[in-house]
């Protein structure tokens, strides 16, 4: 395969899933500053939800200040963000376009279908009922184009760097939600434990569809320490740090025996994937959650490099 081609695959699935995860998280932070003064809210969920799309930069760049209708026009529809919803769809169809050989008829129906739905949607004057749809629409969209791959792609070189771009985002996705939540939206005064803390650890797992899982994996009331187990640690959550690692090690050591040679992305994802096995929540808790956090981000943002470099240039 064309290095070319790859590079296209790979990042038509990291816009994709960068699209979800943006709905994701604006569809949370929405339910998080509905809260009323009285129930304790920080007040800062906006500035909470740019921070955690790595955007906090552009955004102030553009805006003086985080409020809800800034910061959603920000991350869902501006043109000056380059990981905007609209800006990752189409960025997507693009890459869709220029390796249309290489997609399914249904991938391509789920990808264009939803570049051209996305036209009909105005974000000026957009109520917030009306942008709550937009956000299940978006969700929609990305589980359309995921599903089709999953379902009709051959299981060749094609479907293994597609599934890359998927798991390198939504590991670096889920690490950041983790980070922002444990830093920036819980209060100084608000004690861990308390009513407002267990309202936004629900929501951490709402953002990721694992809040069912929780209670089905651990069957007591929501603990941080056991969310971060949970969404970390546990290779049962598709989205946890684990899991996804899981899947990254499998799918280059499929292109790697398919190409009759290893490299430095096998060993670099081997080593990342044993580190993760051979931590217990505790240690990640004692050594601080962020510093650690931190320290995954750093290895996903360089595997992302590795790959780049081995493989898509």
């Amino acid at each position: 395969m064309l290095s070319r081609t790859a590079d296209n695959l790979y990042w038509i699935s990291r816009y994709m899933e960068r699209a979800e995860f943006l709905a994701r998280i604006l569809d949370a932070t929405a339910r998080l500053a509905t809260l009323p003064a009285a129930y304790g809210g920080a007040g800062n969920e906006w500035e909470s939800v740019l921070l955690t799309a790595g955007a906090a930069e552009g955004f102030a760049a553009l805006y003086d200040k985080p409020t809800e209708r800034n910061v959603t026009e920000f991350l869902a529809f501006s043109p000056e963000n380059p990981s905007s919803i609209r800006t990752c769809f189409e960025r997507a169809r693009s890459n869709a376009r220029a390796v249309r050989t290489a997609l399914t008829g249904e991938m391509w129906e789920a990808i264009n279908g939803a570049y051209l739905e996305l036209g009909r949607y105005e974000p000026k004057n957009m109520t917030r009922e009306e942008f709550a749809r937009f956000l299940e629409w978006v969700k929609s969209a990305s589980l359309a184009f995921d599903g089709s791959a999953y379902r009709t792609m051959l299981r060749n070189d094609a479907y293994w760097f597609s599934r890359l771009g998927v798991y390198i985002e939504r590991a670096d996705n889920t690490a950041r939600i983790l980070d922002v939540k444990y830093h920036v939206l819980l209060p100084e005064n608000e004690r861990i434990g308390g009513s407002l803390d267990y309202f936004q650890w629900s929501t951490v797992l709402r953002e990721v569809s694992a809040l069912t899982a929780y209670h089905w994996v651990y069957r007591q009331s929501l603990q941080p320490w056991l969310v971060a187990d949970l969404l970390i640690l546990n290779r049962q959550m598709p989205r946890s740090l684990a899991s996804s690692y899981e899947n990254i090690v499998r799918f280059l050591d499929d292109i790697g025996s398919a190409y009759g040679r290893q490299g430095v992305s096998q060993r670099f994802s081997r080593n990342v994937l044993t580190r993760l096995e051979n931590t217990r929540i505790e240690d990640v808790f004692r050594s601080g959650l962020h510093e650690f956090i931190s320290g995954f981000i750093a290895d996903n943002t360089k595997l992302g490099s590795v790959i780049a470099d081995q493989y898509l240039l």
